[in-house]
């Protein structure tokens, strides 16, 4: 093997009893090569033996592409969702004979620019891209889609028999707080409730619970909270438990994009479970031009727990 301790072609030539030359017209299936069927098992069982990986930056320069799809998720986009969309992403990829590359955060341009220059990707995607370039959901978005999953939310607090809901959200701006909002904004139009009202709960807990006390002060009407995502709901949970509210019974709260923290709370939260995978895979095979097939989106469902 090299110094780096790498199998190179050289290696499997060795073993092979071949030349160089042989071994990579054989690994690269050279369509331009006769090459004896024996052969080419020979060198494919040496290869296999060496564990011989093929270089991707030299296979990139002769493919014209590496065989590295770049995934840029950003910073408050993690959770369920984001987890089930990579699994799905990275292992029809790996069908495939391609690698996923992650990204998570914000990363200033150079710094992206120079990673894409040196790994030269098949093809680069932004998680939740469609909703970030501000694209209007359509009927197809309602049934299944983003809108539908935030409508369901929404809409269980309505069969419940809530129709003052009030939409809890982070303090600082996350890439799909806009969408988020508008969905669950026209979601309440179509089941014919008011407008959701909005409030801010920050992270620090008292200055959570003050925010909270202060809103519901303000909005003695509003009987039932829904989150922008878990994490906001829990902080929900435990500024309404320092101020003396009882939940559900003084206050529903339901969470969205399920972690694993809402079940170990006190009360339980109900929360929206959104499924990606498939719309991972869905993405995966947009990026390398193959036919999605009889692939669809995974309709979300509402985890019930004692919170609502």
């Amino acid at each position: 093997m090299s110094r780096s301790g790498r199998v190179t072609l050289s290696d499997v030539a060795k073993a092979s009893g071949v030349s160089r030359a042989t071994v990579s017209f054989v690994l690269n299936d050279d369509p331009r090569q006769t090459i004896s069927a024996a052969t080419r098992e020979r060198v494919m069982e040496a290869a296999q033996d060496l564990g011989y990986v093929p270089h991707g930056i030299a296979r990139a320069l002769r493919e014209g592409s590496s065989r590295i799809v770049v995934l840029n998720v950003d910073r408050g986009m993690e959770g369920n969702f984001s987890r089930s969309y990579v699994r799905g992403l990275d292992e029809e990829l790996a069908e495939h004979d391609h690698i996923l590359l992650v990204r998570h955060g914000h990363a200033i341009p150079e710094a992206t620019q120079k990673v894409l220059d040196t790994i030269v990707p098949r093809a680069v995607l932004r998680l939740g891209e469609v909703y970030l370039a501000g694209h209007a959901p359509d009927e197809r978005d309602w049934e299944n889609g983003f809108a539908a999953n935030a409508a369901l939310q929404i809409g269980y607090l309505a069969e419940q028999g809530h129709a003052r809901i009030a939409m809890a959200l982070p303090d600082h701006e996350f890439p799909l707080t806009a969408a988020r909002l508008g969905f669950a904004q026209e979601a309440a139009r179509r089941l014919g409730i008011p407008p959701l009202e909005r409030f801010v709960v920050p992270g620090p807990r008292e200055v959570g619970a003050v925010a909270v006390e202060t809103f519901l002060t303000a909005h003695p009407e509003v009987t039932a909270l829904a989150a922008f995502d878990d994490d906001i709901a829990l902080r929900s949970l435990t500024a309404l438990r320092d101020l003396g509210r009882r939940v559900p019974e003084d206050m529903a709260v339901i969470g969205f994009d399920e972690i694993e923290h809402g079940s170990l709370f006190t009360p339980a939260l109900t929360t929206v479970h959104i499924d990606a995978e498939v719309l991972g895979r869905i993405a995966a095979r947009n990026a390398l031009g193959i036919d999605t097939g009889a692939l669809a989106p995974v309709p979300g469902w509402i985890v019930v727990r004692a919170s609502a």
